[in-house]
C-alpha cells in the first residue's frame, strides 16, 4: 500500500501524528480511503474492501445510495446552510418522532457528542442537579463528563468502580460530578442512588455499548433503572448513536422502554454529519426560547443545515422494516459462523451483538461487561491480527473486533465475509 504509506508521511507534516481522527489511525499506517459504492471501499492503491465498520456503523445504506445521493444533489444549487430554519428539518424532526414512542420533541445538533452532550446538560437543566451515573467502559463521545472511566484499567478501576480520567488534565471537578456503574448491576444502581441520589440528574447508557463490549443490556435491568431513577427524582438517557441501527425504533423499540431523553447521530444524517436530543416535551422545554432565555440556550452554525436534513430523511425512508429483517438475517449468520469459526480453529473467544451489529472477543470466561471483555496482553495480540489478517483479505472492521453491517450487503456477500473470518481466525490460532 504505498499510496497510503506516502498519504501519511504528507499527513504528518500538518498534523500530530498525520491524523485527524485517533479511531482510524492503524500502525505503522492508516488505510487511506477514495472511494466507496454500496458495501465496499477503494482505497488509493486500488484495493477493495468488503466495508464492515461503515464509518464507525454511520453508513448503514453503504456508499452511493440513490435516494439519498439525489436529496443532496437537489438541494445544492437551493443552498448549504442558512442563518434561518427550514422546512427540511420539520421533516426529518416528524419522521424520528413518529419512529420513537418515547420522542415528543427533538432537537438538532453536528454529531452524536454533542447529542450526548445536549441530553446530559438538559437532564441538569430539567433537575437543577449536577451529577450523572454512568457505564464503566461506555463510550458516549469526546464530552469530558460522558468520557469519565472509559477505558479504566486493573491498576485505577477500584472495587465499586472509580471515576477514572480519560484524557490527560481532566478536571477533578469533572470526576466528582459522574458516578460509574458496572453494566447489567442493579444492586450498583441501587447503591449508587441510595448514597447521592439527591444530587443525581440523570444516568446515561447506551443499551449494547460498543466500547463496553457490545453486550446487550438485560430488559429488567433497563426497567429497574428507571424505576431508581425516577424514584430518586432523576432522568434516563439513553444513547441510541449507535444503537438505533437495531431496528426501526431502536433499541429501546426492541427492549420496550421508554427514557426520558434520547441521544441519536450516525445513521440519521445519511452520511452527513449530525447528532440530535430528543425526549419528552416537558424535558426539552429546557430549550424553548419563546418566553426569553432559556434554561439551556443551544445553537450551531452548522445545525439541522438542509444538506444533513435532506439526506438524512432520505436515508430514514429508505430504511424500513423491510430492511432489518435482511440486516438481521446477515448479522445472525455471521454471528453463528463466527462462533463454529473459533470452535473449529480452537481458540477462546465469542461473536456478540445483535441485528448488523457482531463484535469478536478472545476471552475463556463468559462475556457480561466492561471488565469481563478487558484484553490482556495476549488477546490484543490475537486482535491485531484478525484486524490486518482481515485487511489483507479484503474485509475492512475496527481494530477492537466491531463489524457493522449495511443494507447493500447480499448473503453472497455475507458468505465471503464470513469466509474471510474463518480464514483469518484459522491465522490467529497458528500465531497464538
Amino acid at each position: 500500500m504505498p499510496a497510503s504509506r506516502q498519504l501519511f508521511e504528507r499527513a504528518r507534516k500538518v498534523m500530530p501524528g498525520g491524523n485527524t481522527r485517533t479511531t482510524v489511525f492503524i500502525d505503522p499506517f492508516p488505510i487511506y480511503a477514495e472511494r466507496g459504492d454500496g458495501c465496499r471501499m477503494w482505497d488509493v492503491d486500488g484495493n477493495v474492501f468488503f466495508d464492515c465498520i461503515n464509518n464507525f456503523t454511520a453508513m448503514i445504506h453503504g456508499y452511493n445510495h440513490p435516494a439519498v445521493t439525489a436529496a443532496v444533489i437537489e438541494q445544492l444549487p437551493d443552498g448549504t446552510a442558512f442563518g434561518a430554519p427550514t422546512l427540511s428539518e420539520i421533516e426529518l424532526a416528524e419522521l424520528l418522532v413518529e419512529r420513537l414512542p418515547s420522542v415528543e420533541q427533538i432537537r438538532f445538533a453536528n454529531s452524536g457528542t454533542e447529542g450526548v452532550m445536549m441530553a446530559i446538560k438538559a437532564a441538569r437543566a430539567f433537575t437543577g442537579r449536577p451529577k450523572i451515573v454512568k457505564i464503566e467502559g461506555a463510550y458516549h463521545g469526546s464530552y469530558d463528563f460522558a468520557e469519565v472511566s472509559l477505558d479504566s484499567s486493573p491498576a485505577n478501576w477500584g472495587d465499586l468502580p472509580n471515576s477514572t480520567a480519560y484524557a490527560r488534565g481532566t478536571p477533578d471537578g469533572v470526576l466528582a460530578d459522574v458516578a460509574v456503574v458496572p453494566f447489567n448491576d442493579i444492586e450498583a444502581l441501587r447503591a449508587v442512588f441510595g448514597a447521592q441520589g439527591e444530587t443525581i440528574a440523570a444516568v446515561l447508557i447506551d443499551p449494547m455499548p460498543n466500547r463496553a463490549g457490545l453486550i446487550p443490556a438485560r430488559k429488567d435491568y433497563l426497567e429497574a433503572m428507571l424505576s431508581i431513577a425516577h424514584a430518586a427524582g432523576a432522568l434516563v438517557i439513553f444513547d441510541e448513536v449507535i444503537s438505533f441501527r437495531l431496528g426501526y425504533s431502536g433499541a429501546q423499540g426492541l427492549w420496550d422502554v421508554r427514557p426520558d431523553l434520547t441521544a441519536l447521530g450516525k445513521i440519521i444524517g445519511g452520511g452527513f454529519p449530525v447528532g440530535a436530543v430528543g425526549g419528552r416535551a416537558d424535558v426539552m422545554a429546557v430549550f424553548d426560547p419563546t418566553r426569553g432565555k432559556p434554561a439551556l440556550p443551544h445553537g450551531g452554525t452548522f445545525t439541522a443545515n438542509p444538506v444533513t436534513m435532506r439526506a438524512g430523511l432520505a436515508a430514514m425512508r429508505a430504511l424500513t422494516p423491510e430492511s432489518f429483517v435482511h440486516l438481521d438475517r446477515l448479522g445472525a449468520l455471521i454471528r453463528e459462523g463466527t462462533e463454529a469459526a473459533l470452535r473449529k480453529h480452537g481458540l477462546p473467544g465469542s461473536c456478540v451483538g445483535l441485528g448488523s451489529l457482531f463484535k469478536i472477543h478472545f476471552t475463556s470466561h463468559p462475556v457480561t461487561d466492561y471488565r469481563s471483555v478487558y484484553p490482556g496482553a495476549g488477546e490484543r495480540r490475537k486482535l491485531d491480527v484478525l484486524h490486518k489478517g482481515l485487511l489483507d483479505r479484503g474485509v475492512l472492521s475496527a481494530s477492537y473486533g466491531l463489524f457493522a453491517l449495511s443494507t447493500p450487503m447480499t448473503e453472497g456477500d455475507a458468505h465471503e465475509i464470513l469466509t474471510a473470518i474463518d480464514d483469518t481466525l484459522g491465522e490467529v490460532a497458528v500465531q497464538s
